[in-house]
């Protein structure tokens, strides 16, 4: 892994799993709907933002997409109604230049006290890389992801002046007035299930996430990220209740009457992408006998919400249990969603968490 600075530390011990949530845009309480767009309540987002700093949260995921306002603005607004949650910028290389975007980043490091990590994202649609005037095709994007992190790094190494010609960037003696707060940089996480997105993961962050998998499955896809060096996330929904019957009562009142017209849609979307996350995540939806993948693992709700959707179903102590199961298999970090989930991050929290903890000082 290259070693360019020094990022910002975990919260929780080194040895400890790490749980993020994602930052809610909408009031989303169902699970088989389409989604929620045409409109912002921040202040609602500014709520969730700082139950989750009072719940302990790790870091917020800020997702970054078409149909989602954008992260950059509510992202410096949250800094400044929170005190101890991080934030994880999602954002694809090539929406800005990397002078700029590392500037951006520096000047929230001194407004945060440096919670801010970055998750950058390649892309995962040509349509939706089109509206941004982005025609690059999948392997390309990585390429420039590479030639993109290699200069950030050399800014947060205070390489400057700093000159770069690559076949995506040119720039000539750069230099940025404000550094990174502390003179570190920020974590970076790198988003995909494609043998580059792996290695762009290995050679310039600090984490590979892509979406769930049984822990067998993840075990197997993060073998060559964990053999040098590299840390593995991934993102999930979950659903935990007192008792199983309760949880699985409740799964299937966030499932009932599906808008099959917004299914439709997603499938037709999946088919036009050249993601790797994105088709194995449908493919191992598709897999699945009656949308169980396991006996813990929903995938019913991927049809209509994508890769993250795959979804932890059971007790608080089932839950617990397997979410243990994927340390061993080299998972470091989980970043969570729910059915709505400013209340399933409460539960997490509140009633999972201090589970999964036990489990971790058993051993």
């Amino acid at each position: 892994m290259v070693v360019s600075g020094l990022s910002s530390q975990p919260q929780s011990g080194s040895n400890e799993l790490r749980v993020h949530w994602n930052s809610p845009l909408s009031g989303q309480r169902k699970a088989s709907g389409k989604y929620q767009v045409g409109q912002l309540d921040f202040d609602e987002i500014v709520e969730f933002a700082q139950e989750a700093d009072s719940l302990g949260v790790d870091s917020l995921l800020m997702g970054i997409g078409f149909h989602m306002p954008d992260p950059l603005p509510m992202l410096g607004a949250l800094v400044r109604e929170t005190k101890r949650v991080k934030f994880l910028l999602a954002y694809r290389p090539g929406l800005l230049s990397p002078t700029l975007f590392a500037q951006v980043v520096n000047t929230v490091s001194w407004m945060s006290d440096g919670r801010i990590s970055l998750n950058l994202v390649a892309g995962t649609s040509p349509a939706e890389q089109a509206y941004y005037g982005d025609f690059l095709a999948h392997d390309e994007r990585y390429a420039r992801s590479n030639e993109f992190l290699d200069i950030l790094h050399r800014f947060w190494r205070n390489e400057t002046p700093l000159s770069f010609e690559g076949d995506h960037y040119r720039i000539k003696d750069a230099q940025i007035g404000l550094g990174y707060k502390g003179g570190g940089r920020p974590e970076i996480y790198i988003s995909g299930a494609s043998e580059v997105a792996q290695q762009t993961a290995v050679d310039h962050g600090d984490c590979w996430l892509r979406y769930g998998d049984t822990p067998e499955g993840m075990a197997a896809a993060a073998k060559s990220v964990l053999t040098q060096g590299g840390r593995v996330g991934t993102r999930m929904h979950v659903l935990a209740r007192e008792s199983r019957e309760e949880a699985l009562a409740d799964l299937a009142e966030l499932m009932g009457n599906p808008d099959e017209e917004h299914r439709k849609r997603i499938a037709a979307a999946v088919a036009s992408s050249d993601s790797v996350a994105v088709k194995t995540s449908f493919q191992l939806a598709d897999s699945a006998e009656s949308d169980w993948i396991s006996p813990m693992l929903f995938s019913g709700a991927v049809a209509y919400r994508g890769g993250p959707a795959l979804c932890v179903v059971g007790s608080y102590e089932e839950v617990a249990a397997y979410l243990y199961e994927y340390k061993a298999a080299g998972v470091s970090e989980f970043i969570f969603s729910g059915w709505p989930t400013q209340e399933e991050m409460r539960i997490f929290y509140t009633r999972v968490l201090p589970l999964l903890r036990r489990h971790e000082r058993a051993g």
